[in-house]
């Protein structure tokens, strides 16, 4: 439906705002005085016409910072976690800023994390990885061994079955980072699965592959034969540089659309079978508890999700009122995404967001809308739809199916309420 009756969402082009911020005071003439601060907008001193403190001494040299880091003044973007959701910090999870981010890669040092028995320390000349079991020829594989078989360079999210978990039974987590930072998006470079397996060549009974992780919880998930020789990985760098110790150094299994723990960190061992091994991780844990008791099994595949990532609690307007640029992530395990709807009054309109940026499969795609906003309160919401035509459904359509009981797979359209002072609260619309 289109917008009938609320006046807070017409469209503005730029060169409409740039005249009413103009006109409003919020850009300066130049007129050859100092322009005055905006509320706490820092030292009044380095704004133009004045020569800027860092306009008058020269800076750092190149050896100084020879491997580089973000601006001392973004040292608040960072992982965080929640200490009361875990019970140990080396069993644990933290949450990519996706409130601080644009475009759709993720800076490979603040990519979550979720570990099982903390970060392993692999030393990279002790590395092997065996494979073994239903197969002709048992292989055990050097880092260097797998650097030099034929590579690939893909882009995939990776996204935690157990992302928004806290919101099934309603809003909980007052922030994007805590509510969908479960996620992140990375150019993996690495050797197909496929390759690996052909060179030890499969015997005509196997069907499954059990993977096993080097952490000190021998971390192990059973993948079906098929996924890994469509589009599985072993992958050993994110960004161009070799993987992060946190995300797997130095080599882990990248399984695109799946739910990240899947892709299994620090991989030692693929071992060739012809069922699954019904392990902890897909009995105890990942598995989806129903309203009546009973639960999904091998639920790997991450539906069509969407999070509006600006405005939201961690990121709140800073304007009264005017042109608004409303930023947002979408992503789906099934394929590409192909439109994202935004209602700015909880789900009663929806008008389609722009696209911008590459549209790859099984990434994370990122959306814009701009607007007019005239003060009053929001309910902003999205929803995904990818090229299956899956649409992403509301949190109490999912409720009616899946009960409540679950931590995993919550890919409902999530509710920011803007006030009128611009603060965002986490908030559910019924």
């Amino acid at each position: 439906m289109e917008e009938r009756e609320r006046g807070t969402a017409k469209p503005t082009s730029r060169r409409a705002f740039l005249r009413a911020g103009l006109a409003a005071g919020g850009a300066a003439a130049l007129t050859g005085e100092a322009v005055a601060a905006p509320k706490g907008a820092g030292n009044p001193a380095n704004l133009p016409p004045n020569v800027a403190d860092w306009s008058r001494m020269l800076g750092d040299g190149v050896a100084v910072r020879a491997y580089g880091k973000p601006s001392k003044h973004e040292a608040h973007v960072i992982r965080r976690d929640v200490e009361w959701l875990t019970a140990s910090r080396q069993s644990s999870v933290s949450f990519t800023p996706i409130h601080e981010l644009d475009g759709i890669i993720t800076p490979n040092g603040i990519c979550f994390e979720r570990h099982h028995a903390g970060i392993a320390e692999v030393d990279p000349n002790d590395y092997r990885l065996l494979l073994h079991g239903l197969v002709e020829r048992p292989l055990v594989f050097t880092l260097d061994d797998i650097k030099r078989m034929p590579r690939v360079n893909r882009a995939y999210f990776c996204e935690c079955a157990a992302n928004s978990g806290m919101e099934w039974r309603g809003a909980q987590l007052n922030g994007a980072q805590y509510t969908h930072g479960m996620v992140h998006c990375v150019m993996y470079t690495g050797v197909p699965l496929k390759a690996l397996l052909e060179e030890a060549g499969l015997r005509p009974n196997a069907k499954w592959l059990l993977l096993e992780g080097g952490d000190a919880a021998a971390m192990t998930r059973s993948l079906p034969l098929q996924k890994a020789l469509d589009d599985g990985l072993l992958a050993y760098r994110m960004n161009g540089e070799m993987l992060r110790p946190e995300n797997g150094y130095p080599a882990r299994i990248v399984l695109p659309g799946w739910e990240a723990n899947m892709w299994v960190k620090w991989i030692r061992r693929i071992e060739v079978g012809d069922e699954p091994w019904h392990h902890r991780e897909e009995t105890s844990k990942y598995t989806d508890l129903l309203e009546n008791g009973t639960a999904r099994r091998f639920t790997y595949v991450m539906d069509a999700k969407s999070v509006i990532t600006n405005p939201s609690p961690q990121a709140p307007l800073r304007h009264s009122s005017g042109f608004t640029v409303l930023s947002g992530l979408a992503w789906s395990g099934r394929g590409r995404i192909t439109r994202v709807d935004v209602s700015l009054d909880g789900g009663r309109n929806w008008r389609p967001a722009r696209i911008d940026g590459p549209v790859w499969d099984k990434a994370l795609t990122r959306f814009y809308y701009e607007f007019d906003w005239d003060g009053r309160e929001l309910l902003l919401q999205s929803r995904a739809i990818d090229e299956t035509g899956y649409v992403q459904p509301t949190k109490s359509e999912l409720r009616k199916y899946r009960g409540v009981n679950s931590v995993y797979h919550n890919n409902g359209v999530q509710t920011w309420q803007v006030h009128k002072n611009g603060e965002v609260e986490n908030v559910e619309v019924s």
